[in-house]
Parts: structure tokens; sequence; C-alpha cells
């Protein structure tokens, strides 16, 4: 009789400490409780001490984080039929935790799948200049996009991000040789945009000297020096006229 009086004693030990650990929950700051009582819904539950009843209540733990998913390389077609591997990343949170169990059945699955079919939509409809120099733009397009659609879910995407853009070896060759040629044409630019500078100040330098006509003067002389100091030789130079004329004019008067 002492041992079945102890082994009802221990039956009902094991039944109040599974009562306790099924009926007591605790919650995280970030955890919110969806319970569900004989089937139907309760409201959230959380943070901190829940309590349910075992048996009669479930309650599905969700949490409220910003989730970091990697949407797999998609091979998508652009615009002006170019090839490419795209993968991203998206960042996204459960503001509305009824919503996302009630809604769907695996929030964070249905929500990478909308991602990867939104991503080989928008991408597919820009050409691939713009897939690589305007990522802000098509960033910005894929968040709007995938938040309208995963909104009834009580999901909040945050952030889209096209993380790489792997590009065929053909394509990549043509790319280098686009990029070449573009910076030869601008050193040429810049060759003939100085060639240009330098003409027009030697036409505003001409119009100065030929406008004063002892300017002229003044700069044959500066370059007699600097040709007899550069070497010790005999150098025919053609002396202008006007240089001396007033010698001639002096001569001629004294033999008058």
């Amino acid at each position: 009789m002492f041992q079945v009086g102890f082994s009802g004693l221990v039956l009902v030990i094991v039944l109040i400490v599974y009562f306790l650990s099924s009926a007591i929950k605790v919650l995280r700051e970030y955890e919110r409780g969806v319970v569900f009582r004989l089937g139907r819904l309760i409201p959230v539950k959380g943070p901190g001490l829940v309590i349910i009843w075992p048996v009669i209540d479930k309650l599905v733990k969700v949490g409220l984080r910003t989730v970091t998913m990697d949407v797999p390389s998609q091979d998508i077609i652009t615009r002006d039929n170019v090839t490419v591997k795209v993968n991203a990343v998206v960042y996204f949170r459960v503001v509305e935790p009824t919503k996302a169990i009630t809604e769907v059945a695996d929030y964070e699955y249905a929500t990478s799948q909308i991602s990867q079919t939104t991503l080989r939509s928008v991408l597919g409809q820009s050409a691939l200049d713009d897939l690589l120099s305007k990522r802000d733009e098509l960033n910005a397009e894929l968040q709007k996009i995938i938040d309208e659609q995963t909104e009834p879910w009580g999901i909040k995407v945050t952030t889209v991000e096209v993380k790489n853009v792997d590009l065929p070896v053909e394509m990549q060759r043509a790319i280098a040789k686009q990029a070449e040629a573009e910076r030869e044409r601008r050193a040429k630019v810049i060759h003939a945009e100085g060639e240009f500078q330098a003409a027009q100040k030697l036409a505003d330098a001409a119009a100065i000297i030929g406008s004063q006509p002892t300017a002229i003067q003044l700069r044959f002389l500066q370059t007699l020096t600097e040709i007899a100091a550069e070497k010790n030789s005999t150098t025919i130079f053609p002396v202008p006229i006007d240089l001396i004329e007033p010698f001639f004019r002096k001569i001629k008067k004294e033999a008058e």
C-alpha cells in the first residue's frame, strides 16, 4: 500500500511539473506569442511571463527582429538581351505577428520566393548599363514592390540590395574595351583643349604685340639675347627695317 501511494505521489508530481512547464512561457523582449485556444485566435501574448492552458492552448513564438535573407543567384535576361546572374539580400521584419502566422503558412519562405520572382521581373526590364550604374534606383524599386506584396502578411521589407552581377566573359571583355576607348577619347579631348587654349593665348599675345611696335622691338632684342647665350657661334638673324629705320633717317638728314 505504501508503494502504491508513493507511485501515485510521483505521478502527481510529474503531472504538476508537466503542467507548469507547459503552462508557463517566458517571451523575450523581441518575441511575441500568437495563441490559439481550441483553434480560435486570442490576443497576442508577451513579452515577459505568459501563462497558457496546456492541451487547450497552442502558442507560436514570432520574432520581431530584422531578418537578413540572401536571395539566391537568378539568371536574368536584361532588356538589351544580355544574360547575367544576379543575387541580392533582403532585410525584413514582422510588424504584425497575427498576420504573419494566420495569413501565410511560412512567411520567411514566402518572402524569399516573392523576392526571387520580383528580382527577375524588375531587373529583366532594365538595360545592362542601368543595372551596373543605377543600383540605388533599382534597389528602391525592388524594396517598394516586395514590401507591397508582403504587407498583407504583416511583413515590412526595409531594404533590398543587389549584391553581385556576374557577367559573361565576352561581355566583360567588351566592357573593358569600351572603358579603354572612353579613356583614350577623354585624353584626346583634353589634349585638343590644351592646344586650343595655347593657340588662343598666342593669338592674344600677337594681337597685343602687333598693336605696339615698341613691344616688337623689345621681343626681337630679347630673342637675340637668348640666342647669343646658348652657343658661342655666328648667327644670321633678319633685322626688321623698322628697327634700323631711325638710323637711316639720321644719316640721310646729315647728308643733306
